[in-house]
């Protein structure tokens, strides 16, 4: 019950970032400072809270009309090999994204773009590769 009230909500607070983002990209003809970027923001978010709320709400009533499909949906979800599969394919996105963002903080450099902007790059960078290697050490000791 409180899973389909939290959907609700975000639908109705997506549709109304939506709206506002909206209303502030039609209204405002000259936009200084913050408000350039604020009303795309509150669009763009609106979109995706939007869409992720009606996408629950759309899952649970399939599934409330359908109990043959929710009991399939429950099965493939816990299913071991749909956890491989999605395991194997979130390590193969991570391999990529290392190189990728890296080429990307090069070309940033060579391109010389403002030095704080470079070091959040870097920072998220590092962070990231942080993250996976505390992991890797963490189910190494597991394992």
């Amino acid at each position: 019950m409180k899973k389909t009230i939290s959907s609700y909500f975000l639908t109705i607070a997506g549709v109304a970032l939506f709206a506002v983002g909206l209303y502030f990209i039609k209204t405002i003809e000259d936009p200084q400072g913050l408000l350039r970027v604020l009303p795309s923001i509150s669009f763009g978010l609106g979109c995706a809270i939007f869409g992720h709320g009606m996408g629950e709400l759309l899952i649970r009533f399939t599934m409330k009309n359908n109990p043959a499909a929710a009991k399939q949906m429950e099965i493939d979800k816990k299913d071991e090999r749909n956890l491989a599969i999605a395991n194997r394919a979130k390590a193969k996105a991570y391999d990529m994204i290392v190189f990728m963002y890296g080429a990307l903080i090069l070309a940033f450099s060579l391109m010389d773009i403002d030095i704080t902007t470079l070091f959040v790059l870097v920072f998220a960078y590092l962070f990231i590769l942080g993250y996976g290697s505390y992991y890797r050490v963490k189910y190494f000791k597991e394992m």
